[in-house]
């Protein structure tokens, strides 16, 4: 298998915490300095300059004769002298380091003071970006809905009773929606500190049903705490008025406290509620609520949120309805963010057990489905899709009994349909989704590719001089010789036409890279060092490589953004005995 000498001086990436569009994440003209240097990114300045005095040697135009490479050299040249100008000025290192090559751009870092810490310059970073924010406050809404579909199906489970052959049409199960609710909500920014919600509800069930509108005036007052007053309408309840007041009493503990006045047809229907909150460790959280009016109870909590686990343990006391409630939830560290949960809650109205899973199945849709079981509720399978902010909810009661016939369909046939439908639809889709997404993104950066592929090709023609020079000097030791050396995506020998065309040759700048017998790599992408270009845009790399140390050939195979060290101490260490 033979490659090109090709390579690439200046790395690409974006860098975190910028505000810029979702398009950046794919600029490639935003190098990294790190990378380009080959330094770490604790570097001292005495490694700075190290590194810079090898490349400027490397680099230097007045090397060079021929004027296309003296040119090519200078452009190189340049690059390098750049990082370095940077890196080495602490004011705007911490700049690059925590805003990247675009916060270096950003409009009136000349007045910020050059003794100020990283902190002081991302608070000075956010108050040039507060006028922007300010214009864009008017054009944000966070909408928010739900959608909910009731289906009655027991006549599935129902039709297997002695007495339902002789019911009229007793042939074919009767499934039917009997009901349904729709709610939505906007909210508009009035100023930094004041925010308008707007939302509304449609309810029906078995025929009857009613809306509300509602208007909220939310007020942050301070960093402690807000306060917000209600204003509703509907044509079942008539007028509300509420007002709701939230309060960090102490770093630990917060209080919220709510009350409202409803205008029905029997008179008026106060109500007030007061619930308090405290932090008992880093992942427990403790709720006593109190609530007067209609539905009167006192209620207390116990919640713990850690990264693999969820649990929830409330008691309530009240009228009409008192009960216990405990659930768990497991959360799974993969990549779908897969969780299986289970609870128990028995009161006055009987006992409910429900156990279900949820699952993320695209970039912005999660999917559940939760099996009831109840008595007298009977047996219920709850669907639920979360699409961004849009919530959509389908509860399918299956029949008022305890049947096992009906427990068993609605834990089996949910896996089975979602398996089916996993393998068949979602996979196939995401793939192609993603295939079209790096299409689009090697399109978009097809020019920058170039020009940086044009630049690592100048690279490793002004290496050349150096890397034969290396050569000679590790041959004479028995040292580090890079015998070949490839970069970017690895895929089966029998792709070996794709693989050409997504694999770089780069022998020449890592032999470069060779110092007193040892070839050191940062832990930053191989795509920005010198004599590099990144062949995949988008796609995981790699670095393989085949070297001789002490006349004892290796292999080492590399992730792109693993820190590399040749030879390795076990490798010193075999060749000394």
């Amino acid at each position: 298998m033979s490659f090109q000498n090709t390579g690439r001086v200046g790395g690409t990436g974006p860098k975190p915490n910028m505000a810029a569009s979702v398009d950046d994440d794919f600029e490639l003209n935003n190098q990294d300095y790190y990378s380009l240097l080959n330094v770490r990114k604790e570097a001292t300045l005495e490694e700075l300059k190290a590194s810079y005095r090898r490349l400027c040697m490397l680099y230097h135009p007045d090397k060079h004769r021929d004027p296309e490479l003296k040119r090519q050299a200078e452009q190189l040249f340049n690059q390098v002298h750049q990082a370095y100008e940077v890196l080495s000025d602490a004011h705007s290192r911490a700049i690059y380091d925590i805003f990247g090559k675009k916060g270096l751009e950003v409009e009136g870092w000349e007045v910020v003071e050059r003794k100020r810490t990283p902190a002081e310059i991302r608070e000075e970073y956010e108050r040039l970006q507060r006028e922007r924010e300010e214009r864009r406050l008017q054009q944000r809404t966070n909408p928010k809905g739900t959608i909910s579909v009731g289906v009655d199906a027991t006549d599935l489970f129902d039709h297997y009773d002695e007495d339902f052959e002789e019911m009229p049409g007793g042939g074919f199960p009767h499934i039917e929606i009997n009901k349904m609710h729709i709610s939505q909500s906007i909210e508009a920014p009035l100023t930094n500190s004041d925010t308008a919600v707007l939302s509304g509800s449609l309810s029906t069930h078995n025929g009857n049903g009613g809306g509300n509108i509602n208007m909220t005036v939310r007020r942050v007052t301070s960093a402690k705490g807000w306060g917000e007053v209600e204003f509703g309408a509907g044509d079942i309840l008539g007028p509300l008025i509420g007002l709701k007041v939230f309060r960090n009493v102490t770093p630990r503990c917060f209080l919220t406290a709510q009350c409202g006045l409803q205008f029905s047809p029997r008179g008026l229907r106060p109500s007030c509620s007061l619930m308090t909150a405290r932090h008992l460790d880093q992942n427990t959280m403790g709720y006593l609520q109190w609530r007067w009016g209609p539905n009167s109870a006192m209620t207390t909590s116990l919640v713990r949120d850690t990264k693999s686990s969820h649990f929830t343990l409330a008691l309530q006391l009240g009228v009409p309805h008192s009960y216990l409630m405990m659930s768990y939830q497991y959360k799974f560290q993969d990549e779908d963010q897969t969780k299986v949960k289970g609870s128990v809650k028995t009161g006055w109205f009987g006992t409910v057990v429900e156990y279900g899973a949820e699952r993320k199945i695209s970039r912005h849709s999660v999917l559940s489905a939760t099996v009831s079981i109840g008595v007298p509720q009977g047996v219920t399978l709850k669907i639920k899709l979360a699409r961004a902010s849009q919530t959509y909810l389908f509860p399918v009661h299956l029949t008022d009994q305890l049947l096992p016939s009906a427990v068993f369909y609605a834990t089996v046939g949910p896996l089975l349909v979602y398996m089916a439908v996993h393998r068949l639809v979602i996979i196939p889709y995401t793939h192609a989704q993603k295939q079209q997404e790096l299409e689009l993104q090697r399109k978009s950066s097809a020019t920058d590719i170039a020009k940086k592929k044009q630049e690592a090709e100048s690279a490793v023609l002004l290496m050349q001089e150096s890397v034969r020079r290396i050569i000679e000097a590790e041959e004479s030791k028995m040292g580090l010789i890079i015998l070949n050396a490839w970069y970017g995506k690895f895929v089966s020998d029998t792709s070996q036409k794709q693989e050409k065309a997504k694999v770089i040759d780069v022998t020449v700048p890592l032999q470069c890279l060779v110092k007193d017998s040892k070839l050191i790599l940062t832990e930053a992408s191989k795509a920005g060092l010198p004599g590099f270009y990144d062949p995949c845009v988008g796609e995981e790399k790699s670095l393989k490589l085949l070297y001789q140390f002490r006349g004892v050939m290796h292999q080492v195979i590399s992730a792109d953004t693993e820190a590399l060290r040749i030879p390795k101490q076990s490798h010193r260490i075999e060749t000394e005995s």
